[in-house]
């Protein structure tokens, strides 16, 4: 259901607000520094899948099986890296949960795997998830 014209003028007052009090966070909701990251990585990726492509038509050319196979796995593991980089990259403007919430977690969470036995591991995985179900 698209946003009615009032509403998108409360959101865009809401953006320029949020803009002029804390342009480093802004930034940092939009996903603007991460697209710039995967477009570099899908890129350069994309260029890799060329070169073992490349690779692997010389390998054919000049009857080199070692380097037929190198180009083969050059070119499938870019081909993985530009379809897990495309897969990631948000869309303009879309916001992206921030990474250090991420990185607290997972410090939690290993320092909880290093405490206690079994199954107290296993009972605050649980209390874990009953609190994040709760929102």
């Amino acid at each position: 259901m698209p946003l009615s014209e009032h509403e998108q003028r409360l959101l865009e007052q809401l953006e320029r607000a949020l803009q002029d009090e804390d342009p480093k966070f802004a930034s940092a909701l939009q996903g603007s520094r991460l697209r710039g990251r995967l477009r570099l990585r899908l890129l350069s990726a994309a260029i890799g899948v060329l070169l073992g492509l490349a690779a692997v038509g010389y390998g054919v050319y000049s009857h080199r099986v070692v380097l037929e196979v190198a180009g083969a796995v050059v070119a499938v593991g870019c081909g993985w890296l530009v379809w897990s980089c495309w897969r990631r990259m948000p869309a303009p403007g879309e916001i992206v949960p921030a990474t250090k919430l991420r990185k607290l977690r997972r410090a939690r969470d290993r320092a909880a795997k290093r405490q206690g036995t079994f199954m107290q591991r296993m009972e605050l995985r649980w209390q874990h998830r009953r609190e994040r179900d709760q929102f």
